[in-house]
C-alpha cells in the first residue's frame, strides 16, 4: 500500500477527485462496452481505482480538521 502521509492536505483532496473522475470515466465506459474481457478489465481498474480511494479517504481522516 502506498504511503499518502507526504501528500500535503492540498494534493490530497485533488488527487481525491481526480479518482473519483476516474471511476466515474469507466463506469461510463464499462456500460458502453460487452464482451467478458472488457468486463474484467474495467472490473480490475475500478478496483485498483477504488482501493486508492479508499486509501486517501482513510489518510484525510485521520488528518487533524482545520
Amino acid at each position: 500500500m502506498t504511503d499518502y502521509s507526504s501528500l500535503s492536505t492540498t494534493e490530497l483532496a485533488d488527487r481525491i477527485a481526480i479518482l473519483r473522475d476516474n471511476i466515474r470515466q469507466i463506469t461510463e465506459q464499462a456500460a458502453s462496452q460487452s464482451g467478458a474481457a472488457d468486463e474484467e478489465r474495467n472490473a480490475d481498474r475500478l478496483a485498483r481505482q477504488n482501493d486508492e480511494l479508499d486509501a486517501l479517504l482513510a489518510e484525510q481522516e485521520r488528518r487533524p480538521r482545520r
